[in-house]
């Protein structure tokens, strides 16, 4: 008899759910139709790193991925506990569905993803571990444009010595210096380096007197990654910006910039917060480094803007020819994150 009873009961079960499942008038969960995104910046929106990513969060609005009305706020520049601190309480606000961190945060990360599942987290650069999960691991390489820019610098210089200003001796500093130095050193095999780092990501005074010192040694043209282009403009010389185009910072010395374009890095992120929320499919955060080179988007050469008269014709029609051909993937530039030395 029950055996009997609990056949019928699963079978009204089963009929009962085929119902609910084939009606057209059963109210299906909506996608989502909004994303809001809280921001832990490490220097300010006035520094190329962080700027840059506002610019693209904006390219990136107006485009509305999957029809998403994209939000965000961000703070002010934040580090260690105060970082963490500040991670929580978005998370705690239940309001943010991604907490982008856009620099090495992954020890204050690891210490809330779990307890916020839902929560899409996002470290950038090197100095984090990759977790995977809900913390996705963001990179961004420049070194192609930097390759270019380098091109450039050997073709142009006439005392045959270059120089490069950095912030830190770090993997995604080190290599655009090297590849700079790799496409000039090709361009000129007579190419001298001289190096220098400031050991900061903002110390204006230091950048200054370092540049103005590489300069004084014979340095022609200067690879800018500090963003302070005075000493240029004093001696009368060409420098590169870094990470954006920083023409308007020096009109008379900027001729070019290795620019960052972190749209197809939020597009990957965002995609897999929709499939999360959309598809119901896990999380699956990255383990180890990952970027978008040049032909993926993730990375560009600055126009020259009104200094393209001191570029001699030739050498513009080489970068261009260099530029398709990383674009096509038939030139590859390398990648060398060691310390660069000088010569």
């Amino acid at each position: 008899m029950f055996t009997r009873f609990a056949k019928r009961l699963v079978a009204m079960v089963a009929l009962v759910v085929a119902v609910v499942i084939s009606s057209p008038d059963r109210p299906l969960a909506a996608d989502p139709d909004k994303l809001n995104i809280a921001i832990i910046l490490s220097a300010g929106i006035d520094n190329a790193w962080d700027g840059t990513l506002i610019e693209a969060l904006e390219r990136i609005k107006a485009a509305k991925p999957h029809g998403l009305e994209i939000t965000w706020k961000y703070t002010d520049p934040l580090w260690g506990d105060d970082a963490g601190d500040a991670m929580r309480l978005f998370a705690e606000s239940g309001e943010y569905d991604i907490i982008w961190a856009h620099s090495t945060y992954s020890d204050q990360v690891k210490k809330l993803k779990d307890e916020f599942p839902e929560i899409l987290f996002v470290v950038v650069g090197s100095g984090n571990e990759g977790f995977g999960g809900n913390q996705y691991w963001v990179y961004k390489r420049v070194h192609e444009p930097a390759y270019l820019l380098g091109h450039i610098a050997g073709k142009l210089s006439k005392s045959n010595k270059l120089g490069a200003v950095g912030t830190f001796p770090a993997d995604d500093v080190n290599d655009e210096i090297n590849a700079f130095f790799a496409g000039a050193k090709a361009a000129n095999p007579k190419i001298e380096r001289t190096v220098a780092f400031i050991e900061s990501w903002y110390d204006p005074a230091k950048a200054g007197e370092y540049t103005s010192a590489q300069i004084a040694t014979g340095a022609d043209l200067i690879f800018q990654l500090t963003g302070n282009f005075k000493p240029c403009e004093e001696a009368k010389i060409l420098c590169f910006g870094n990470f954006q185009d920083q023409h308007s910072f020096s009109p008379s010395t900027v001729l070019s910039s290795a620019v960052a374009q972190w749209d197809p890095d939020v597009l990957w992120v965002i995609d897999a917060w929709w499939a999360h929320k959309s598809e119901g499919k896990p999380y699956a955060g990255n383990t180890e480094k990952h970027w978008f080179s040049m032909k993926d988007g993730g990375a560009t050469i600055a126009p020259y803007r009104d200094l393209e008269a001191r570029l001699p014709a030739d050498v513009r029609a080489e970068v261009e020819d260099l530029k398709a051909k990383i674009l096509a993937g038939t030139f590859e530039v390398p990648i060398d994150v060691s310390d660069p030395k000088a010569d």
